[in-house]
């Protein structure tokens, strides 16, 4: 098949949607399909990709549902879109986030063949589809436009369910087990005999990174020889966070900012507890399964998409969002128990194994067969129905 995989959001700049993709396109071309990625991007050459990536737009830092999301707000990208679609005639064009402006809605208003969209969002906040305003009018017309409809979990699902019509099939993201595994080496410098508490993610006031700095000074006043390992971009937080460390005088908390993608499983291999503090809005938890693939035990808030991932007493142990005390508590029982710590790390290396990317990428397949045979036999039933009310008028 001729796959197009289209993002919305700036493909030089790291994040889940993007990586989501990145992992698609391994897996498709690893088996033998043909793969375009169309995206805004903030830079022209994007690595491993070559002449597969086609850059339609300039992206744009706008704030959207509590985090930036950096996208192409231009009005006059019909030209580029047109011409690729006419010039690669893909089999399926796949859009994350589809009705998102302005390339992904742009894309699915030009497109003519199959169409699927993967809803990835999930927000509580009323009045704004998707996390945009977009009339009803627009959403109903762009939505006649979808052949088929992907949601990554179940909150998702729900999400999406209550501004788009029709059905949708869950698939998950996955997790490259390839890259996340218990043979990478740790990061050098955490070796020292600490015990290492990590949270990676971007530093926005909805990952909890506050919640999780106040737990940690009150476990540090019991557990001296503990250290909290933050992982992630954002500068404005940061500063703010390294200014209450330094004031509350924090010993032991490490900010190492972004970090290369091929780092990360070192810096996840260096921790004995990951903790994901998240308040809210997250419609699955991709950085739970990685902390999984390296057999760590988690703590994470209880929201619906981080319950979707683990199972509270399995996996990892899930607390109430906005509390530092639960927080706390949580992280001293898995302090204080190293026979727990392993028992819960080792169900996840047994659970995670049904989110690798190989299996994830080869069900997205399923759903575009299975789409495309719908349609088939829709327009051949429909062919049919023609041809018959033809011979009944006599042509």
């Amino acid at each position: 098949m001729k796959i197009a995989l289209v993002s919305p959001y700036d493909f030089a700049h790291p994040g889940g949607v993007i990586n989501h993709i990145r992992a698609l396109d391994e897996e498709f071309t690893r088996l033998g399909h043909d793969v375009r990625i169309i995206a805004p991007a903030s830079r022209k050459n994007i690595a491993g990709l070559g002449a597969r990536f086609i850059q339609i737009g300039k992206p744009r830092p706008v704030p959207a549902s509590g985090s930036i999301s950096r996208i192409s707000l231009s009005l006059h990208l019909a030209p580029d879109i047109k011409e690729v679609l006419l010039r690669e005639q893909f089999d399926i064009v796949h859009l994350h986030e589809p009705f998102m402006p302005m390339l992904c809605s742009a894309v699915l208003r030009f497109s003519d063949g199959i169409n699927v969209g993967t809803f990835h969002a999930y927000s509580g906040s009323p009045g704004y589809a998707l996390g945009w305003p977009i009339t009803p009018v627009l959403l109903k017309r762009r939505n006649r436009k979808l052949s088929g409809r992907i949601a990554v979990s179940a909150p998702a699902k729900a999400y999406a369910s209550k501004y788009v019509a029709g059905e949708f099939t869950v698939i998950p993201n996955g997790v490259d087990l390839k890259r996340f595994n218990e043979t990478v080496k740790p990061i050098s410098g955490f070796d020292d005999g600490k015990l290492n508490i990590l949270f990676v993610g971007r530093l926005e006031k909805r990952k909890g990174v506050n919640y999780l700095l106040d737990a940690f000074r009150k476990l540090k006043r019991d557990y001296p020889e503990i250290r909290l390992i933050i992982v992630g971009p954002g500068l404005n937080l940061r500063k703010r966070y390294e200014i209450k460390v330094r004031v509350q005088r924090i010993k032991d908390v490490v900010f190492t900012g972004g970090v290369p993608y091929e780092e990360l499983p070192r810096y996840y291999q260096a921790a004995d507890i990951f903790c994901a503090p998240a308040t809210g809005k997250e419609s699955f938890g991709i950085v739970l399964l990685e902390a999984m693939a390296l057999g760590k035990p988690i703590v994470a808030t209880c929201n619906e998409g981080y319950a979707s991932v683990i199972t509270d007493g399995e996996q990892g142990l899930l607390v109430p969002p906005h509390s530092s005390k639960a927080l706390a508590q949580a992280l001293k029982r898995f302090i204080d128990d190293p026979s727990l710590r392993s028992r819960f790390g080792a169900r996840g290396l047994a659970s995670v194994g049904q989110y690798d990317w190989s299996l994830v990428a080869r069900r997205v397949l399923n759903y575009y067969i299975q789409v495309s045979s719908e349609i088939h036999t829709a327009s051949a039933f429909s062919g049919h129905l023609d041809a018959s009310a033809h011979r009944k008028v006599g042509f």
